[in-house]
């Protein structure tokens, strides 16, 4: 499985490529495309998609979400499956993204973690059981992000609305005045060096379960990108996430 690594010089490019040229997956790391210098990294690697490699199985992307239409119109013109692992897109972009997702095999996900996935199903099938209980979403995330809620602790109460419609998120609960029996709180701590930590707590005046993901290391986000990468072979045109991947 030929990968081309959109985002190649990045932090998490690299992490991809390192995994890559290991093996994983079945992986072979073809080249990439990155506007960071990324000469150490034995493979071609353009500045643009213009004149990118196209002889891969799959483009995986880490970059920013500024070159949205660009690495759609790429996959699309040369029929290639995607991994969008870029977060942080306009409302004009995650649209761009649907359709392009009705022409290539398109995975899309705001976390790569298989355990987040299986964090949101568990959050889910337990506010299902629970329908009185309260519930807080707890993210922990390193000094240097910057976009609070983190998009995960975002799909976390999104899933949770699947089975409460009338729930409503309140982020960074402050003011006067006790929560109502709706709310979702979703708070966020920027601290150091935090990989990234999401808590959901489901409680009643009697119980309360605690569900709780740690990342250990970013390594997991490149392991869940080339296991969707994989997952991608021999599929159709189609919108696919990490519930894809994962049968429950």
């Amino acid at each position: 499985m030929r990968i081309l690594v959109s985002g190649l010089g990045g932090a998490m490019g690299r992490e991809v490529a390192k995994l890559a040229l290991a093996g994983y997956r079945g992986a072979e790391l073809a080249g990439g495309v990155s506007l960071f210098d990324c000469d150490d990294i034995k493979v071609p690697c353009t500045k643009t998609f213009d004149g990118a490699m196209t002889d891969v199985d799959c483009v995986v992307d880490f970059s920013h979400h500024c070159v949205t239409n660009d690495l759609l119109r790429f996959v699309k013109e040369n029929h290639l499956p995607l991994v969008l692992a870029t977060t942080g897109q306009t409302e004009e972009e995650k649209a761009a993204i649907f359709a392009a997702a009705t022409e290539v095999p398109l995975f899309f996900s705001a976390n790569y973690s298989l355990g987040v996935a299986l964090l949101l199903e568990l959050a889910k099938k337990t506010a299902a059981a629970m329908p009185d209980a309260e519930i807080e979403i707890i993210e922990k995330h390193h000094d240097r992000k910057v976009d609070a809620p983190s998009g995960t602790a975002l799909a976390i109460a999104d899933a949770i609305r699947e089975v409460r419609p009338e729930a409503t998120v309140v982020a960074g609960r402050s003011g006067h005045g006790k929560r109502t029996s709706e709310e979702i709180g979703v708070h966020a701590i920027r601290m150091g060096n935090i990989v990234g930590e999401h808590e959901v707590m489901i409680g009643t005046n009697s119980q309360t379960i605690t569900l709780k993901h740690e990342a250990h290391s970013r390594a997991l986000f490149a392991e869940g990108a080339l296991a969707a990468a994989a997952f991608l072979q021999g599929k159709g045109a189609g919108l696919y996430d990490m519930k894809s991947m994962i049968s429950f």
